[in-house]
């Protein structure tokens, strides 16, 4: 089975596999058990969230190698619990050419898929567990419910691998670079000193088939953490517990705010990434091919304007302002605003922007000094503010070009 071939039938074929009913990231619990009540599978209730929604587990196969998948540990990282429900349409589809892959995984695997183990966060579309607690540090101390039954389900099923499947700030860039990560992996440490053992090696034997794989769709655009131990993790205590840990972290890509596009390559490099563990394709891989994938940094912001001009007391210098934006849920979460500030300003020339705009030299005012565009655009009184670090990114460049909550318009 030539794994890169496979991936393109998968990439082309994706529309039909993928689950219609997610059109957005802010889907419920609710959303998810309906889709997981339709399924053919064995489905079981492994347990419930401290607010008592039941956390429900699909398993695929009967194979030897055990694999186990969980999705939005943190409960709004939501790209690869749509991807995961796409990859269970694929294995429940049949009559096509791909039958033989399916075939191969149903022989090969038992696989173990928990979409949605943070329920709770999930309705509240936070990264958080109801209790307040980042579930990816409770491995050891296990207050929150949904992390004892992850540690119960790593010793029950004893995975030969584990994907542990999240969503990264679209800042990051692969390396030193402008590039957004899309997409970024790791093969998490089990120990301070991060050795290589035979369980951490097929991690990073694994990532770098999927990495190999997503070059075609997203070339440079594929990172990798920095490795240090942290003792609190689940991906690194489940390293230490003897399972393959796989680490995927869904990014940016450029206007895709709802990642549509990356919950595609999720599918594809999943998928992947199964056939080359039931066909032990990623024993080929070197070290040295998983430590060329390069470092992820966190050096962009959502919007860059450089080269401008302010002035603060009849004096004129040179700024760059680095402007970010972060959503913020209205309705229930079920819907966001979007909010901006100026993170920075000065020289920014070792930082880049998602976005970037080249201010020429242009002044940059306060929109204060605007009362029309105030009235056209109906601006709000907390938003019409002096340019500095921590306020709203709305000012006006060159005496015409609004930037309004960190959005240029001309």
């Amino acid at each position: 089975m030539e794994l890169l071939k496979l991936s393109q039938e998968l990439y082309q074929s994706y529309e039909n596999y993928k689950e219609k009913t997610l059109t957005h990231r802010r889907f419920k619990h609710k959303d998810v058990s309906a889709l997981l009540s339709e399924l053919p599978f064995k489905s079981e209730t492994i347990g419930k969230s401290f607010e008592g929604r039941p956390i429900k587990k699909i398993t695929f196969g009967k194979g030897k190698i055990k694999v186990l998948l969980w999705s939005q540990m943190h409960g709004n990282e939501a790209t690869a619990t749509m991807a995961l429900f796409d990859i269970l349409n694929f294995l429940n589809s049949n009559n096509d050419t791909l039958d033989s892959l399916r075939l191969t995984l149903k022989e090969k695997l038992e696989i173990h898929l928990v979409p949605m183990l943070n329920p709770d966060g999930a309705e509240r579309f936070i990264r958080r567990t109801a209790q307040g607690i980042d579930m990816n540090r409770d491995a050891v101390a296990l207050q929150c419910p949904e992390s004892k039954l992850l540690k119960d389900l790593v010793f029950s099923i004893k995975p030969d691998f584990s994907f542990n499947l999240h969503d990264q700030n679209v800042r990051y860039s692969v390396g030193e670079t402008p590039e957004q990560a899309t997409m970024s992996f790791l093969a998490t440490a089990y120990n301070t000193s991060c050795d290589w053992n035979e369980t951490r090696t097929r991690s990073h034997q694994v990532i770098t088939d999927m990495n190999d794989v997503l070059q075609k769709y997203i070339p440079g655009a594929v990172g990798r953490f920095s490795d240090e131990f942290e003792p609190r993790a689940f991906g690194d205590n489940i390293q230490a517990w003897g399972s393959s840990l796989i680490l995927v972290e869904s990014g940016g890509y450029g206007s895709d705010s709802e990642k549509m596009y990356i919950r595609k390559l999720n599918f594809v490099c999943i998928i992947s990434a199964l056939a080359s563990i039931a066909t032990e394709t990623y024993t080929k891989n070197t070290l040295e091919n998983y430590l060329a994938i390069p470092q992820n940094s966190k050096n962009l912001f959502n919007l860059k304007i450089k080269n401008a001009s302010i002035k603060v007391n009849e004096n004129t210098f040179k700024v760059d302002l680095g402007i970010n934006t972060e959503e913020k849920n209205i309705n229930a979460a079920t819907n966001y605003v979007l909010t901006s500030v100026i993170e920075d300003l000065g020289d920014l020339s070792v930082f880049f922007g998602i976005e970037e705009f080249d201010a020429k030299g242009a002044l940059i005012e306060s929109v204060l000094n605007y009362p029309d565009l105030i009235k056209k655009y109906n601006i709000k009184s907390e938003d019409q503010v002096e340019i500095a670090e921590g306020n709203t990114a709305t000012f006006v460049i060159n005496g015409r070009i609004l930037v309004l909550n960190g959005q240029i318009i001309s």
